[in-house]
């Protein structure tokens, strides 16, 4: 009866997740539907660990849709976001140090290093974009990330930022070569992990922007020494149009 039950409360779980998900499964309808907005004026890319001279599948992923973004004309220019957090590289250069040897110019390639925190990556990005006066402005990753940081609209009143998954199937991975980069140019020589620097509790509120609403609520929309005047007031106007 036991095993009966657990086999039940099992499939009603995963029942959940795949309804919970199912926005996820259809990459390609959400592409559509954004892409109708192009060109954006920025596209922000979160960042991924680095290991030394190990390029992960995932950060290739999200390079490479950047790199296809920019080339078909739907990115003008690319955000990369992401400081040294589980290893010593910064993950926002490592991205554009790829992105640099895939062809997009230097002048089209900016980043953010303070994100420690996916919420991070979305709001710090966000106060990069306005600080260059980009208007429109999109995220760019895989699908599971692009949901999980649509959350954070309502929450940053950043409801102007589009999403834009990944579609792999236009991505045609497989064909894509490994550019050689020297990532010691993102080192960072007195690197101390997020692990050592939060705890599990701090490090999962953080994730779910506890850091960034504590900066909007403070009425510090931009990082400290960020912005000139000018743009603090139009950051400012914009985060309250949607109060």
């Amino acid at each position: 009866m036991k095993n009966r039950v657990l086999k039940i409360g099992s499939i009603l779980l995963a029942g959940l997740l795949l309804s919970g998900c199912a926005s996820v499964l259809s990459p390609e309808k959400k592409y559509e539907s954004v892409v109708k907005y192009a060109p954006f004026d920025a596209v922000i890319v979160p960042g991924f660990p680095h290991e030394k001279g190990n390029w992960s599948m995932v950060a290739k992923c999200r390079v490479y849709w950047a790199v296809y973004l920019y080339n078909n004309g739907i990115a003008k220019n690319i955000i990369f976001s992401g400081s040294a957090v589980y290893t010593p590289y910064v993950e926002s250069e490592i991205m554009a140090l790829y992105a640099e040897q895939m062809g997009i110019p230097k002048e089209h390639i900016f980043i953010e290093t303070k994100a420690e925190h996916s919420s991070e990556n979305l709001y710090y990005s966000y106060v990069l974009a306005k600080e260059n006066n980009f208007k429109s402005i999109a995220v760019a990753s895989d699908a599971v990330q692009c949901g999980f940081l649509k959350r954070f609209q309502h929450k940053f009143k950043l409801n102007d930022v589009k999403f834009i998954p990944i579609v792999y199937d236009d991505l045609k991975l497989k064909e894509c070569p490994d550019p050689v980069i020297n990532d010691q140019e993102a080192f960072v020589p007195d690197f101390v992990s997020l692990k050592q620097r939060e705890n599990f509790f701090q490090r999962y509120r953080a994730t779910h922007g506890c850091k960034v609403k504590k900066i909007i609520r403070d009425n510090k929309h931009c990082p400290s020494g960020s912005p000139s005047e000018t743009d603090k007031a139009s950051l400012n106007s914009s985060l309250q149009n949607h109060h």
